[in-house]
């Protein structure tokens, strides 16, 4: 057998809760969102769930999750892995509006297929726009030609597998446990592959946020149990 992977959609925060695509908009988690998260530790510890490493992303409310839940747990310390390639979709000229006002722009139908559809991404931010993640601190050791002014979920599913090819897979093949602190688009990327689903099916997924998702695997990595522990 090889290792378990925990996937952990980071605690909800305010524009979760008030129905804004937050994206690459790097905001941190409220009280009670951390609250959330430190419960969660404390259950997973009922459990006898342990971890080697944490991955997440580059946006602190998911290093924020990680932190909290273990401090839940009272795990011991282990190594956290951030990464660019775990952020969030980027929902380009979409990020910090409401589903009201996208639907007053560019009408329900766009929105539906912008929001849930696999292959088209919003409407990108302009080179020179401000909101444009190149010019921001947190990626200015990337190359801009990498980072995206929009993505769809196929487009984010393809920046995310090679981290999960090349660091993430060797660590389980390794007999690791890890916990990837994620968010929504982002593991329905990496559940698809998982899983094995078409864009179709994918499209009706839904990853609740603070529940995690175990999966076990062979010594080939094929999966031979999921399960969720909420």
């Amino acid at each position: 057998m090889s290792g378990q992977l925990i996937l952990l959609r980071h605690s909800t925060s305010v524009w979760n809760r008030s129905g804004r695509f937050t994206g690459w908009s790097d905001l941190p988690l409220g009280e009670r969102d951390l609250e959330q998260a430190f419960a969660m530790g404390d259950r997973l510890a009922h459990r006898h769930i342990a971890f080697d490493a944490v991955h997440h992303s580059r946006l602190q409310r998911t290093r924020q999750t990680a932190e909290v839940l273990l401090a839940g747990a009272n795990h011991r310390p282990i190594p956290f892995h951030a990464t660019w390639r775990l952020n969030e979709r980027h929902y380009g000229q979409l990020q910090g509006m409401d589903k009201q006002e996208i639907f007053g722009k560019w009408g329900e139908e766009k929105y539906r297929r912008w929001w849930r559809g696999y292959f088209e991404p919003p409407p990108p931010l302009d080179w020179e726009d401000s909101r444009h993640p190149r010019f921001d601190p947190l990626y200015a050791d990337l190359d801009p030609a990498l980072l995206p002014a929009s993505e769809s979920l196929h487009d984010c599913q393809k920046r995310l597998l090679p981290y999960w090819s090349e660091t993430i897979a060797p660590a389980l093949t390794a007999g690791n446990s890890l916990l990837v602190v994620s968010h929504g688009n982002t593991l329905r990327g990496l559940i698809m592959l998982l899983d094995r689903l078409d864009p179709a099916a994918i499209e009706k997924v839904e990853v609740p946020s603070g529940v995690p998702l175990r999966y076990r695997f062979d010594a080939q990595l094929s999966v031979v149990g999921k399960e969720w522990l909420g």
